[in-house]
């Protein structure tokens, strides 16, 4: 048996715990491990390297990935897709692992419909993929913002300040939501229930002014954006000193949290054992505090939502 393990799209802290639990585990199996390089990309371009338990020692704790990431228009057309199918099967791939989110899902179901047996592993800061209750890097990246909106929070009390602090996460609000909520911003803007209204937040500045609040925090979702043209609007009608911080890319980075590390083994884990009991083409996932799975267009075809129940949660915390 010959398994190959990938990372594709986006990084997310915790991915090398995911790498090394494949590998680890597959070894265990007597199989052997392929690493595939910089991800669909280097599927194609065939940047394969043996797998050893020496070759992910001492990475649980580092950031990134070890098999690099890259992003791969060719595998979206199906001359790529057929391309990266044939190559599986000149390198006797019996499975593939992806560990990316819901673009590297798509790419694994491609192959899977062209016969490749895949399994995919959630890695993803977005925490957008439908099937599962929690994304390796999530935590990490929640943590991360939330530490340097608390650094920002210090400075903007000093100077009586508005600040929005825009967080990452694509078109999904869960690290806005969850860094507003634990760093008790006043207003939480996410695409999934912001409707535009930007002079509802101007009212929002100047009620708590009003009421003796001495600054101002907004967290801003990736997918709502516009955070400098925000920061001016509201300076320019409440005359209080505003201030954009694009948290961007650092968010990414960073040494994996204990639930970071711990999950990706997990999930690293399952995907050898769904592949030694010839339950193929899945998508690990976390629900109810275990590890399952789905089939992998089930997984897909799911849509996820921010509950109402938190919804309902963040006014009574404004006032």
């Amino acid at each position: 048996m010959t398994i190959g393990v990938l990372t594709s799209g986006g990084d997310a802290p915790g991915m090398n715990g995911a790498i090394r639990a494949v590998v680890r585990a597959g070894l265990s199996q007597g199989w052997r491990v392929i690493g595939i390089e910089r991800g669909f990309a280097g599927l194609l371009n065939e940047d394969f390297r043996e797998m050893s338990s020496r070759s992910v020692s001492e990475i649980i704790q580092r950031g990134g990935t070890i098999l690099y990431t890259a992003r791969s228009e060719e595998l979206m057309t199906l001359g790529g897709q057929a391309k990266a199918a044939a190559v599986c099967r000149e390198h006797g791939l019996d499975a593939l692992v992806v560990i990316g989110g819901d673009g590297s899902f798509k790419g694994a179901c491609a192959l899977a419909d062209l016969g490749i047996p895949v399994i995919g592993i959630p890695g993803t800061i977005d925490l957008d993929i439908a099937c599962t209750d929690y994304t390796i890097g999530f935590d990490t990246a929640a943590n991360t913002a939330m530490e340097a909106i608390d650094r920002i929070r210090e400075t903007s009390s000093s100077h009586e300040r508005c600040s929005i602090v825009e967080v990452m996460g694509r078109s999904a609000g869960y690290i806005a939501l969850y860094c507003g909520v634990a760093t008790g911003a006043e207003d939480i803007l996410m695409p999934e229930s912001f409707d535009g209204d930007e002079e509802a937040i101007i009212h929002s500045v100047m009620n708590g002014r009003k009421s003796g609040k001495k600054h101002h925090l907004i967290i801003n979702a990736e997918g709502v954006g516009h955070s400098e043209a925000l920061a001016k609007k509201i300076e320019a009608a409440t005359g209080i000193e505003s201030r954009a911080t694009i948290l961007g890319y650092l968010q990414r980075g960073g040494s994996p949290s204990v639930r970071d590390r711990i999950m990706a083994t997990r999930m690293g884990v399952k995907a050898v054992e769904l592949i030694a009991a010839g339950s193929l083409n899945r998508v690990v996932a976390f629900k109810n505090d275990d590890i399952v799975d789905f089939e992998i267009h089930e997984a897909l075809a799911m849509k996820k939502n921010i509950s109402d129940s938190w919804l309902s949660m963040l006014p009574m915390l404004k006032r």
